[in-house]
């Protein structure tokens, strides 16, 4: 230990790498970098010493590189104004956790496709909210040509994860509907469903508090009260719709408004042209 004068000792490298939860060579490395200077360097040796009050600033070096907030980034937070650093922040945030989200949706998609092993899974929900979330996705279910072209398309598509997730696509229309259950367990896992047995099941369950859908296997079991139904999964690969949705871009307004007015609104226009909805002071006009 050295010191810079009589009131400010000086720790060497190993000592205020422990001080700080840095490694000696990441010290090196950040003052070859000019981002954490020592505080001296001994001419004779080239040992480095770092002042007390340097600690703050190489703890959070730290917690930024421990974010993975790349090292010019970092040294705009560390440096540059409090504004700036904000942005900078938030930015690597947005990016964080976009690339987080991707991580998850590509691990999900191989679990639900791996060859090999049973699945398993378990999630209960509410009746009154299955029977609406099939209500809604059924009208997207392909039938007709495109249906005998792609059979895969006349299902719904059964998501387990941190959410239960109904999907129909009859290639120019897609509906997802989440449901937030009231318990999840298990792998993640997708399983398409044959709509007309899933439709009967929702008529079952609409005056239901609670249901339980249980994945075994290749099946689906849904009880409720005492009753079970089974639903027979089919071994086909149903389209990998989420790459749709992650080429949206992100919703610029949000509406609500009353369901049924809107449609009887949308019936009323007639012909097969597109509708036009505009939003002003309040009203929404088809």
């Amino acid at each position: 230990m050295t010191a810079m004068d009589d009131d400010e000792p000086l720790m060497g490298i190993g000592a205020f790498a422990r001080r700080v939860g840095l490694t000696p060579s990441a010290l090196r490395f950040y003052d070859d970098c000019a981002v954490l200077r020592p505080a001296r360097v001994d001419a004779a040796t080239g040992y480095r010493y770092y002042a007390p009050e340097q600690a703050p600033r190489a703890a959070l070096l730290r917690r930024l590189r421990e974010a993975e907030l790349p090292l010019v980034e970092a040294s705009a937070v560390l440096d540059g104004p409090p504004e700036e650093a904000r942005d900078v922040l938030r930015d690597h945030l947005l990016r964080s956790t976009e690339s987080a989200a991707a991580a998850r949706t590509a691990i999900e998609d191989v679990l639900r496709t791996l060859p090999g092993g049973a699945r398993s899974a378990r999630a209960r929900v509410g009746g009154a909210e299955l029977a609406g979330a099939v209500r809604q996705v059924g009208s997207a279910v392909a039938v007709g040509a495109v249906r005998e072209e792609f059979p895969v398309l006349g299902r719904v598509l059964i998501e387990l994860d941190q959410e239960l997730r109904l999907v129909a696509t009859d290639r120019y229309r897609l509906s997802v509907r989440a449901l937030r259950p009231l318990a999840i367990e298990g792998e993640p896992c997708g399983l398409p469903v044959g709509v007309a047995e899933l439709r009967e099941i929702a008529g079952w369950v609409r005056g239901l508090a609670e249901v339980a859908i249980e994945v075994d296997g290749p099946e689906v079991r849904v009880r409720g009260g005492s009753e079970e139904r089974v639903l027979a999964v089919a071994d086909e690969a149903f389209p990998a719709y989420r790459m749709v949705l992650d080429g949206l871009g992100a919703a610029r307004h949000r509406v609500l408004t009353d369901r049924a007015a809107l449609c009887a609104a949308v019936a009323g226009q007639g012909g097969d042209g597109p509708v036009v909805l505009r939003a002003d002071d309040g009203e929404l006009t088809v």
